[in-house]
Parts: structure tokens; C-alpha cells; sequence
């Protein structure tokens, strides 16, 4: 027999608004899929292949062959063309992991007049965008907590159902931070959100995914408005995670400290960043997507270099 029983008002409360939230991000995904094969289709230009020599069937050089090693990489043909040795090499194939997490949190859905999108749409986008162009590259690709590793040409459609799903199961309340969970040697993180949480849990998080030996980007989002603090005169700032809300007179007389405190919190993230090796960029909403995906997929190919 199946146990049923009616939901209280706070759980139809609770319910409704999981719904709402899916709702509205199934609502948006399709212009931001766009958008992000849009990005990643232009980055792809700018970047090249991973290109080095390794386990692979796909030619890549002809290069002197060196003394000690097998005579059985010679290639005779192209050796027969020239008074030197030649070696034929393969690229290197072996496909990597990258974990993706993008921030949903309530702070996310901050957007200003000066900025092109959401900061939420935008971590949607870059995380999007950098997992086509990956996949596109023979790498797998996940999303920490939700996700496997996944080299599937639909990546960007499916995760696309993966978030929609989890905004129905935990639309109210979703995580400030990816999980702190170690990743395995060998693989990457990319993690893109405002990071407002304390610098000691979002350092607690970082050493814990790094603690096996993972590599990781943190991108920080940020609204223009959230680095120059505009604001003067009367102003009533709400909390978006809980009801507070501060009134105060003359808002630009707290610019000088809301800066440095900013400032400090930055500095804070960047060194638990450091600490692990991992890199640290801050990206505004009021520039291009393109210019933060670009240097974040040269990133991502210099640490598959050292690993």
C-alpha cells in the first residue's frame, strides 16, 4: 500500500515555489543555450587543439628520430626522402575531466542597469560554453553533485535538464558552494559564481576538492555596480537569503569601507585559490562572455600541460 497524505500549507508553499523556479529557468535556457554555443563557437577560433605527443592514432609530426630509443616508430618512407631518421608521432588522446559548478544561489540574480545580464544568466553561460567547447575537445565533462563525467556531443542540452530537475527538487535553496568533496588526481574544476560566502568556507571547499591532487579555476562574477558602490543619499539595502534589510541615510559616506571590506574578501578567495594551485579571475557582467570564456579555456589547457 502506498502511504499518502496531503502536504501542509508551508510544503505547498515550499512545492510551489520549486515549481516557479524550474519553471523560470526552463523559460530562459533556451536564449542562454544559444548564447552559450554562440560564445563557445566564437572562442573556438581563437583556440588550437591540444596538440602533443602520446597514445593516439591521429598523426600529428615527423621529428628526428633520437638516439636509445625503439627503431620501430621510424617512419622509412618519410626517412627515405632526407639523409636524417624520422620518427612518426601521434597526438596524445587520452581525454581529461573537467567539473563545472555554476552558483544558482539567490545573490546570483543580481543585475544592474549597467550590466548585459544577470550574473546567474552569465555563469550559465560561461559554464555552458566551456563544457561545449571541451566536449568539443575530447574531454569529459560533469557537473559536481549532479552530474557524471559525460564526452556526449548534446552536453549543453543535457545539462540543461539536469539543472531544470534540480532547480524542481531544490529550487529554494541551492548551494553557495560546489560540494567539498575531494576530486580525483588528474582532473579539473571550474567553479563560476559571486562567491559572498565566507572566505573560510569557500577556502574549506577548495582544499577539500583539491585535496587529492585536482587542479581548479575560480571565476568570479561580479556586477559593475557591485565593485563602484554608486549609490547616495536615503537607500534601503535587502538581503536577498534572509528578510534583513539595512536604511541609511548618506550611502555614499559607506563607499570607502564597502571598497576595501570588497577588496579584502577578493584578496581572501584569490590566496585560498593560490594555496592550491588553483587560478583566480574576476569577471563583470558588463563585458563580453567571450573574453572570460578565452582565457578560461587557456587556462584549463595549460593545467592538462602539468598534469
Amino acid at each position: 500500500m502506498v502511504d499518502a497524505r496531503l502536504l501542509d500549507p508551508s510544503e505547498r508553499a515550499a512545492e510551489a515555489r520549486h515549481q516557479r523556479g524550474a519553471l523560470d529557468l526552463a523559460r530562459r535556457l533556451p536564449v542562454l543555450l544559444v548564447a552559450a554555443r554562440e560564445v563557445a563557437a566564437t572562442v573556438m577560433h581563437g583556440v588550437h587543439g591540444r596538440k602533443r605527443a602520446g597514445v593516439g592514432e591521429t598523426f600529428w609530426q615527423f621529428r628526428p628520430f633520437v638516439w636509445g630509443e625503439s627503431t620501430t616508430r621510424i617512419d622509412w618512407r618519410r626517412s627515405a626522402r632526407d639523409d636524417r631518421v624520422y620518427v612518426r608521432e601521434r597526438e596524445w588522446e587520452a581525454a581529461h575531466t573537467v567539473w563545472v559548478w555554476m552558483d544558482r544561489s539567490p545573490s546570483m540574480a543580481y543585475v544592474s542597469t549597467l550590466a548585459m545580464q544577470p550574473k546567474v544568466d552569465r555563469a550559465l553561460v560561461l559554464g555552458l560554453a566551456i563544457a561545449d567547447l571541451l566536449v568539443r575537445g575530447g574531454e569529459r565533462v560533469g557537473m559536481p553533485g549532479l552530474t557524471r563525467a559525460l564526452a556526449t556531443r548534446g552536453i549543453v542540452e543535457r545539462f540543461a535538464q539536469v539543472l531544470i530537475e534540480d532547480e524542481r527538487r531544490n529550487g529554494d535553496s541551492p548551494a553557495e558552494l560546489p560540494p567539498a568533496e575531494a576530486l580525483a588526481p588528474r582532473t579539473q574544476a571550474v567553479l563560476i559564481g559571486d562567491f559572498l560566502s565566507t572566505p573560510e568556507d569557500i577556502r574549506t571547499t577548495i582544499h577539500a576538492m583539491a585535496s587529492s591532487g585536482a587542479l581548479g579555476h575560480v571565476v568570479m562574477i561580479a556586477d559593475p555596480v557591485e565593485e563602484t558602490f554608486p549609490f547616495t543619499g536615503h537607500t534601503e539595502f535587502l538581503d536577498v537569503d534572509s528578510s534583513a534589510r539595512l536604511r541609511v541615510g548618506e550611502a555614499e559616506s559607506f563607499r570607502a569601507d564597502y571598497i576595501a571590506r570588497l577588496a579584502a574578501h577578493r584578496e581572501a578567495v584569490r590566496e585560498a585559490c593560490l594555496s592550491r594551485g588553483w587560478s583566480f579571475t574576476v569577471h563583470r557582467t558588463d563585458r563580453p562572455a567571450a573574453q572570460a570564456l578565452l582565457a578560461l579555456r587557456m587556462r584549463i589547457e595549460a593545467g592538462q600541460g602539468a598534469a
